[in-house]
């Protein structure tokens, strides 16, 4: 992507120290935990999650609407530019773009689009959702509408993955950004309600919409940027095959069960980013219909 001339976002914070367990402890923390099932880009992190939880006795579709405030755990925060590595300033200047693409699309609606912010940690961090884990890949917290990064993400998407190319980066932080928008339409408060009144496998059904409308997001922010390059196209749908539930699934050594999907098959995923990238229209990204 041609992003050398792009502004950098200024909404970011860069946290030092080392963060709690899950949500501070696991007493209060467990009803936090849906943020984190509900609005993460996709690479199999989750799976310990909801492992942990099956080994506690925990349905996970139980933790919906549990939530309240911020975690408050041991990390610093700085927010000087000037500290930020080469791999930080470009996701800004990712970050940047979609606040250009966003702002544009809220302002054709008669609406004001407020961005959400870049939260970059190292290992271990914290989020108003409890711990953030870099084994838990990249995700969005509604309850304090951050996206939260370890840029060495990256690096396991091009070595683990086999999706390299600054797309396939930029792809992780517009789905991200997708959730946030999702988050100011309403559709994951909406989607949450919904999941408590069901059972694991339709709750399930529920979340891989969310995350395909996300990727589709993703596709619409791709298109307005007028920022593409030859390759990028193919990047991004190797990285939407490589994060598919079932291709996950058998790279695990397991048969894809697709009543377990919480994020969609391979397929689907490059299916719903492709239909946002042809479009460049969120209104073709409803992935709710039928």
């Amino acid at each position: 992507m041609r992003l050398d001339n792009e502004q950098e976002s200024s909404n970011f914070e860069v946290q030092s120290g080392r963060g709690g367990g899950l949500g501070g402890g696991l007493g209060g923390g467990l009803g936090m935990l849906l943020p984190f099932i509900g609005s993460r880009f996709g690479c199999g992190g989750i799976v310990v999650v909801l492992i942990i939880l099956a080994v506690m006795g925990v349905n996970p579709l139980s933790l919906v609407g549990g939530g309240g405030g911020p975690v408050q755990q041991n990390a610093e925060v700085s927010r000087d530019p000037q500290k930020l590595t080469d791999i930080q300033h470009w996701s800004l200047r990712v970050l940047g773009s979609t606040e250009r693409v966003w702002g544009q699309i809220f302002s054709e609606a008669g609406q004001q689009y407020r961005p959400t912010v870049l939260s970059f940690y190292s290992q271990n961090g914290a989020s108003g959702c409890g711990a953030a884990q870099s084994a838990m890949g990249p995700f969005y917290c509604p309850n304090d509408q951050k996206i939260y990064l370890d840029t060495d993400f990256f690096t396991e998407l091009r070595q683990r993955f086999g999706a390299p190319g600054d797309f396939a980066q930029a792809y992780v932080i517009a789905h991200e950004v997708g959730h946030h928008v999702q988050d100011l339409e309403g559709t994951l408060r909406q989607v949450n309600q919904r999941q408590r009144a069901v059972n694991e496998a339709e709750g399930n059904a529920l979340q891989v919409r969310v995350e395909l409308q996300a990727d589709c997001y993703a596709g619409v922010w791709a298109k307005r940027t007028g920022l593409m390059e030859a390759g990028d196209l193919e990047e991004g749908m190797t990285a939407a095959q490589a994060i598919g539930d079932d291709t996950l699934q058998k790279a695990a050594g397991r048969r894809p069960v697709p009543e377990s999907f919480t994020h969609g098959s391979s397929e689907q995923r490059m299916q719903w980013l492709r239909k946002g990238l042809a479009s460049g229209d969120p209104a073709q990204c409803d992935t709710f219909k039928g």
